[in-house]
């Protein structure tokens, strides 16, 4: 399995939670603020300001996130093949379009773009970390071995005590073999 999918399945539930619930569950409903702000973004207030403080707590968290892995699991990584670096990767440039979201709602860029500029570039990077955050589970939920890696031989020790059970057994029955 790839490392990607090693650290959702490992702390169970908390890394998935952590990892893949909340962030994704995050961009998921402000897509579904958007929707409700094209239609008629004066009757839905609400929705938009939903959307504006969800994107800057999404931004924060996984930058937060981001910050973790980077620091903490990504440098004891040893990378499965193209497919496991693929899908570390993607996840973590989740951070790019995430953190642009958080840095224009809280006003620090694109404060030049008007409102309709805004939701625009917005909508394109809540859909550009919908895309990295799926193409980091498509690959991260591929076998490794698809890309050309070889998992190093594993070591049966059941086998390995076994025979020395049966060489010592052997001896004290004094046994060649």
């Amino acid at each position: 399995m790839t490392n990607y999918m090693e650290l959702l399945m490992t702390n169970q539930p908390w890394n998935l939670i952590a990892f893949m619930v909340l962030p994704v569950a995050m961009a998921e409903l402000i897509t579904m603020a958007e929707f409700f702000i094209l239609s008629d973004a004066q009757e839905h207030k609400s929705w938009k300001k939903l959307s504006h403080y969800l994107g800057m707590i999404l931004g924060v968290y996984f930058t937060g996130v981001f910050l973790y892995l980077a620091t903490a699991v990504v440098p004891q990584i040893e990378f499965r093949g193209w497919i496991d670096l693929l899908a570390v990767g993607f996840y973590m440039l989740g951070v790019i379009p995430l953190g642009a979201i958080a840095l224009q709602e809280m006003g620090i860029i694109s404060g030049a773009f008007d409102e309709n500029r805004k939701m625009h570039r917005h909508i394109v990077l809540l859909v550009t970390f919908l895309i990295v955050s799926h193409v980091a589970m498509v690959f991260g939920m591929a076998d490794p071995t698809l890309g050309g890696w070889q998992s190093a031989p594993q070591y049966d020790m059941m086998d390995s005590n076994m025979s020395v059970m049966h060489h010592t057994d052997d001896a004290a029955h004094g046994m060649k073999h």
